[in-house]
């Protein structure tokens, strides 16, 4: 089980979290920025997404090959990613290579270079990456949810970014959008593992000194949730959907709630969906739940995919079943969400790369962390009634639905 969270706020902003594991010999680190597609202008979207590949495209004293080669000469993992609301830099390595993770992480962050043959070479790459995920309709249907949920927002536009805005990205649109974003106060440094703290905070201030403090505040522009309804058609089998409501923004009191209500509508084998729709009726392979939320706003949505003739019962199906969990939920079918809930938070805790990026996010989101028994605690409390409050908060919202298939 992991060990005590501590937090250290540097000179310019900049926070260091540390978990520490003293029972695990290896130790997960990434630099987290506070910044994301939602922050994107209509013209740099896609910029965000973009940054993060070129990242490892060479610095000042490293090539593209140098950087991935020293970390791999140590048996470690780098990787990189990007969401509505931040982009992360993460490692994983054995506890004695620490120091090298942390000069390899402040060097892409502070020093990469963008050359601009790497940027002709990686457009191509991510290019390529926006084709594979048009040829993906169970990722086309949930851009088009979040298009119906936020649209004419960047909450509702793809993370990757339009394939004009992407072939115009250039060494000047990436270090503009690094010194607007990439400042102290938005990044955090979190480390899990076989950490020591005070040693970890040393090396990072100071090989983080040139990052400098945000000179202006940023303004994100705030999510509006509306609702609609979207088709594309493609020559497929089966007909991919979402249907959802409005849901909560992390930082809700009710957050854990809707997760647990997201888990006992559709997040096993034995939820209702599962059983009604594809046990009992045979109509889908599969279904979900599920409830992203954000700074501001949220979704709840349930996922599926099935015939071009039972799409029609399955909507039905689905929105039957929602308003009965309003009044009819019981105590052993929400025990046993909560159960679930519970043993997949201590087992993913039982990973250095989750409680690092739990910490940070939770920095990022909240400022503050929450400790392991908070969380437990919270979803103990939730109740029949607080599923009925929520699910009817949910159902006052318009409703969403985007088709991915054949036309109808």
């Amino acid at each position: 089980m992991a060990g005590l969270n501590k937090v250290t706020t540097l000179s310019n902003g900049m926070r260091v979290v540390t978990q520490s594991m003293p029972h695990v010999k290896t130790i997960s680190m990434g630099v987290w920025v506070d910044v994301g597609s939602r922050y994107e202008e209509e013209r740099e979207g896609g910029i965000a997404h973009f940054l993060e590949h070129m990242a490892f495209k060479g610095t000042k004293t490293r090539s593209a090959f140098d950087i991935v080669r020293e970390i791999e000469a140590v048996g470690g993992d780098l990787n990189a990613a990007t969401s509505q609301e931040t982009t992360s830099y993460f490692v994983t390595l054995l506890q004695e290579d620490w120091r090298l993770g942390v000069d390899v992480l402040s060097d892409i962050v502070q020093n990469s270079i963008f050359p601009q043959e790497e940027i002709a070479r990686e457009r191509d790459v991510v290019l390529q990456e926006v084709d594979q995920t048009e040829d993906a309709p169970d990722e086309v249907v949930f851009e088009l949810a979040q298009k119906v949920a936020f649209p004419n927002q960047a909450l509702g536009r793809p993370i990757l970014g339009t394939k004009e805005n992407i072939r115009a990205f250039d060494q000047k649109t990436l270090n503009s959008f690094v010194d607007k974003h990439y400042t102290g106060d938005r990044l955090v440094f979190s480390a899990a593992g076989c950490v020591d703290h005070d040693a970890l905070v040393e090396v990072v201030e100071k090989a983080f000194q040139t990052v400098r403090s945000a000179e202006v505040e940023r303004v994100c522009e705030k999510g509006v949730y509306q609702g609609g309804d979207a088709s594309l058609s493609k020559p497929l089998e089966q007909k991919h959907i979402v249907f959802g409501f409005e849901g909560v923004p992390i930082t809700d009191p009710r957050f854990y709630t809707i997760q647990c209500y997201a888990n006992l509508l559709g997040g096993g084998m034995a939820s209702r969906l599962f059983q009604e729709v594809r046990e009992k009726r045979g109509l889908v392979y599969g279904i979900s739940a599920f409830a992203p939320s954000y700074r501001d706003t949220g979704l709840f949505c349930v996922y599926t995919s099935t015939s071009q003739s039972s799409v029609k019962d399955i909507i039905e199906i689905v929105q039957e079943e929602i308003q009965k969990t309003a009044c009819s939920v019981t105590e052993e079918e929400l025990n046993r969400s909560k159960n679930q809930m519970k043993a997949n938070f201590l087992v993913a805790r039982e990973g250095t790369a989750y409680c690092m990026s739990a910490a940070a996010r939770q920095l990022l989101y909240g400022g503050r962390l929450k400790t392991p028994e908070e969380i437990i605690q919270t979803i103990d409390d939730i109740s029949r009634l607080d599923i009925k409050v929520i699910v009817e908060a949910i159902l006052k919202s318009p409703s969403i639905t985007s088709y991915v298939g054949p036309r109808a």
